[in-house]
């Protein structure tokens, strides 16, 4: 990392007699997010939804190997239990109830570095970040009333254990693409896991079971995320030109 933080002092600081060429580039992308979670190291079914994320980065024509950049976005993140099909004996039908998802709706902010690789008329890239996330919402009210009704079986997730605050990394690459001189357009592909836990659960003992009446210990649970993005985007340039 500090090798990005480097190359971008000495682009923004490099010039030659006469004028030096700079500025800076920002836009938008988005896609499709496929989010998994491990809960207690069982892996659960994936999530396939979406996001959407503003961007701005450094822009040094001079010697454009490297860029910061700085974005922002929403992402739709979780996981599923799909059901397996059943057969109804009296009606001779096959069908399959609906999948139960947990949603985290979930914005993001993420500082990194860039590294590029002309490839013909477009550029190849890869990508750091450090991101930090919060979560605005969830849909985990939905399955509250099964936790309450059976509490000595609560196998869903309860809201209050929900962690707002997140963070991990972002790593992936892709290619830039240039419809003219100001404007231009990118496919990208990153893999986002989470160091820290979205959902953090300790054990809760002494749970009366309501159809035996003995007690029971709900173990600890402990949930992380991890996504994978494809995204599709609008890059814009802005150039700046610095006169001796």
């Amino acid at each position: 990392m500090r090798f990005f933080f480097f190359s971008f002092l000495l682009s923004m600081s490099f010039g030659v007699d006469g004028y030096a060429q700079g500025g800076f580039v920002f836009g938008f992308k988005g896609g499709l997010t496929l989010g998994l979670q491990n809960w207690n190291g069982l892996e659960q079914d994936p999530l396939f939804k979406y996001h959407g994320i503003a961007f701005i980065e450094s822009l040094d024509e001079a010697n454009d190997a490297f860029a910061i950049f700085v974005q922002a976005g929403y992402h739709l993140k979780g996981s599923a239990i799909r059901n397996r099909n059943f057969f109804n004996p009296i009606s001779g039908n096959v069908y399959r109830p609906p999948a139960r998802e947990f949603l985290f709706h979930n914005l993001s902010l993420t500082f990194g570095g860039k590294r590029k690789y002309p490839y013909g008329d477009a550029k190849v890239y890869y990508l750091l970040g450090i991101r930090g996330e919060y979560t605005i919402t969830t849909n985990l009210d939905a399955y509250q009333a099964f936790n309450e009704a059976n509490p000595a079986y609560s196998i869903y997730p309860w809201p209050f254990f929900v962690n707002r605050f997140n963070y991990g990394v972002t790593v992936g690459g892709g290619v830039e693409l240039s419809f003219g001189e100001l404007m231009g357009g990118l496919l990208e592909f990153s893999v986002n896991p989470d160091f820290s836990y979205q959902y953090r659960q300790p054990a809760i003992p002494n749970v009366q079971n309501p159809y035996t009446g003995q007690t029971t210990t709900i173990p600890e649970r402990l949930i992380r995320n991890i996504s994978f993005e494809l995204s599709l985007g609008l890059r814009f340039l802005r150039k700046v030109i610095y006169v001796d």
